[in-house]
């Protein structure tokens, strides 16, 4: 199937590249559009959060703000131009209600040299009405001018914008970053320009369905900003892999065939792996739709997407292109089966006890700081300090009463007075506003905890009122109780998704390998390079550990969603090089080689493939780590740590030292299980004995 496709797209192959040239302008052209359809996406309405959120919007008259930050000066000094500002405010189109700090204590800083204008805007406008109406209000928040006056804008409306917009710059960036660097590592791979163009046209590509993609998903509800980048880089990841090798395969059969000869063995083979490999990553990210929020959902239909066109690219665009390019790419000069990578394998075979044991603990050690985790749910601060928006945030949480804790939002359905004889039961809070009649038997009141937010006593408070209920319902909602809603989903439905990522790829590596003990030992190794990745992050990101020297300021959490999706994303990338390296040991012993030989000549062919795939990888994901957004940071990072990781230590000392120890129990399955991949495994059609190395 693999070698007729190669065939067809060898014969087709102006039709197949007119058709591509037509996707890459489409896509770079509408699909780049979805960044201006971007919203964050709340979590799933079984969530007594969500549900309280989702009342509040229904029925409140007042959607987001707008905050003014007015710093230096007395409060009362400004007095007269910040009275003059909020008259002006009230009549801006599409405001609902102006509040400050001269009408609010809560509203001034403790020093009182700062002062708040919040701008609430109407709950139901339309997109280009929020735009205009958010515009004009901090036009005319930064037009307040007193001597020695400093005024910043920032709000839940600010900040959605200008995360937007670094998200678009990161993208971008990691782009232009990305892929000029892969084409240098694919020069020094392939030798020449043109050979290495090729995984580079298809990466551009792929890029470009992917954006058309995610482009038709935004027009069928609400696109978090974080899907874009983290589904970017990864169709740029697999398109460039996959590419990598298929290429070279390409160029070693050359070695014996003519072009649609070559092409067809290297469809046969390379392509068979590129599309077991792609089936993996795609039942890892199916292990998303375990999870209940629609963010979750989201990223894994669009990352099986983008999977779809990184294999469809890789398996039409790449055959095409090698046929059109012809002779003018040379074949690959034949290297010897006793080159470094086997070296390397015969040391290990040497001492496979010492290797595991020492590898092991180097991993499990290097986990061990994840033990400490702590998760938060940022908004501003996922932005860079020089942003306005994280300024105020920042400022309101340093020199506020209660420290900027935001507030915990209470919704009831009930009347306004029973709420305030609720709340008037309520002890040990930094303050209990007022409750309000939103609509008839729906009533909201805001309760601040003591702390900054960021420490346990947020969350304790949120538990305490949802164990002391009033007699009438009510749901407790807010950033605490988000956050605790969305990591209890984790916590619960993470073991599930795990269980089935694990599954499904036990499954592919049983019909790729015929054997049993194969697969649970890829799937135990991939867990200890994903605990290092783990590990390190929370070392960086949490800890601070570099803070300075990748320019960003710690938080002291990671991104609740951080750790889900580098599982998801790493755990399938890594089963890459395992397919690949797998697929070469198979095809050496299928041949007839003893089981130590066949790991160290797999290995040596595949050994340079797969430290070059990896190295793109750390490419790719390290120019998306170089962007200025605090969450794709920690997932660039983590996933430029994992695969790094997974293909030296783990490829290159850990599996030949656990095939060596296991032997011949390699290729072991029970009768029944090895009947049936007698019938349903992965065979080639052509197999590799004339070219096997017998000693």
């Amino acid at each position: 199937m693999f070698a007729a496709l190669g065939r067809l797209c060898f014969r087709h192959r102006r039709l197949v590249l007119l058709l591509w040239t037509l996707l890459l302008l489409a896509g770079f052209g509408f699909g780049s559009q979805v960044f201006d359809r971007l919203e964050p996406q709340r979590a799933s309405p079984v969530f007594e959060s969500v549900r309280g959120a989702n009342l509040i919007d229904e029925h409140s008259p007042a959607g987001g703000w707008v905050t003014g930050l007015l710093d230096g000066p007395p409060v009362e000094a400004v007095r007269g131009q910040a009275t003059a500002a909020v008259a002006d405010l009230k009549l801006i189109p599409g405001v609902h209600q102006v509040r400050s700090a001269w009408d609010s204590e809560r509203l001034t800083s403790t020093d009182g040299k700062a002062g708040l204008i919040v701008v609430d805007l109407v709950n139901d406008l339309s997109s280009e009405q929020t735009t205009e109406a958010v515009d004009r209000v901090a036009e005319r928040l930064h037009a307040i001018s007193a001597p020695g006056l400093r005024v910043l804008a920032g709000g839940r409306l600010l900040v959605n914008r200008e995360v937007n917009q670094q998200v678009a710059e990161d993208t971008t960036r990691g782009e232009l970053v990305s892929i000029p660097a892969a084409l240098v590592v694919m020069v020094l791979v392939f030798g020449g320009f043109l050979a290495a163009g090729v995984p580079v046209l298809g990466a551009l590509c792929s890029i470009a369905g992917a954006l058309l993609t995610l482009y038709g998903f935004s027009a069928m509800g609400d696109l978090d900003p974080n899907i874009v980048p983290v589904t970017t880089v990864l169709s740029l990841g697999l398109s460039l892999d996959y590419a990598l090798l298929y290429v070279s395969r390409y160029k070693e059969e050359r070695r014996d065939h003519e072009v649609v000869g070559a092409i067809e063995r290297a469809a046969a083979t390379a392509g068979r792996a590129i599309g077991y490999s792609a089936v993996i990553v795609g039942v890892s990210l199916a292990g998303l739709f375990v999870f209940q929020s629609p963010f979750y959902h989201a990223i894994g239909a669009a990352g099986v997407s983008v999977v779809a066109v990184a294999v469809l690219a890789s398996l039409t665009l790449t055959p095409a292109l090698l046929g059109a390019l012809g002779n003018r790419i040379k074949p690959q000069r034949a290297d010897s089966d006793e080159g470094r990578f086997a070296r390397l394998a015969r040391a290990v075979q040497r001492r496979p006890v010492t290797t595991v044991g020492v590898v092991g603990l180097v991993l499990v050690v290097s986990a061990l700081p994840f033990l400490g985790v702590r998760f938060g749910n940022g908004g501003a601060d996922l932005l860079p300090e020089s942003f306005e928006s994280r300024q105020v945030a920042n400022i309101t949480r340093d020199r506020f009463p209660g420290g900027g804790a935001p507030a915990i939002q209470l919704v009831a359905r009930s009347t306004q007075a029973e709420l305030q004889g609720y709340l008037g039961t309520l002890r040990g809070f930094a303050q209990v506003g007022q409750a309000r009649q939103l609509a008839p038997e729906v009533a909201l009141a805001e309760v601040f905890p003591v702390g900054d937010g960021r420490d346990d006593r947020a969350e304790d408070a949120v538990t305490w009122l949802r164990e002391h209920r009033p007699a009438f319902p009510m749901y407790v909602t807010g950033n605490a109780a988000g956050l605790m809603d969305f990591r209890g989903e984790m916590a619960e439905r993470l073991p599930w998704a795990i269980l089935v990522v694990a599954l499904g790829s036990f499954v592919m590596l049983f019909l790729l390998t015929g054997s049993v003990l194969v697969p649970v030992k890829a799937l135990l190794m991939n867990t200890l390079s994903l605990g290092a990745a783990f590990g390190a992050i929370v070392l960086i990101f949490q800890d601070g550990f570099l803070a300075e020297v990748l320019g960003f300021t710690p938080t002291g959490t990671l991104e609740t969603w951080v750790p889900v999706l580098v599982f998801m994303f790493a755990f399938g990338l890594s089963m890459d090089y395992e397919v690949f390296l797998l697929a070469r040991i198979k095809e050496f012993h299928d041949a007839g080689l003893p089981n130590d030989r066949a790991v160290a000549v797999g290995l040596q062919r595949s050994g340079k493939i797969i430290t070059s795939a990896a190295l793109v990888m750390v490419v790719v994901f390290g120019g998306f780590a170089a962007g200025r957004m605090l969450g794709i940071k920690e997932m660039g990072l983590a996933l430029a740590i994992a695969i790094a990781v997974d293909a030296t230590l783990v490829r290159c000392l850990l599996v030949p030292a656990t095939m060596t120890l296991m032997g011949r129990w390699n290729w072991w399955a029970p009768g029944p299980l090895r009947r049936l991949h007698d019938r349903f495994g992965l065979r080639e059609g052509k197999s590799e004995k004339d070219r096997v190395p017998v000693g």
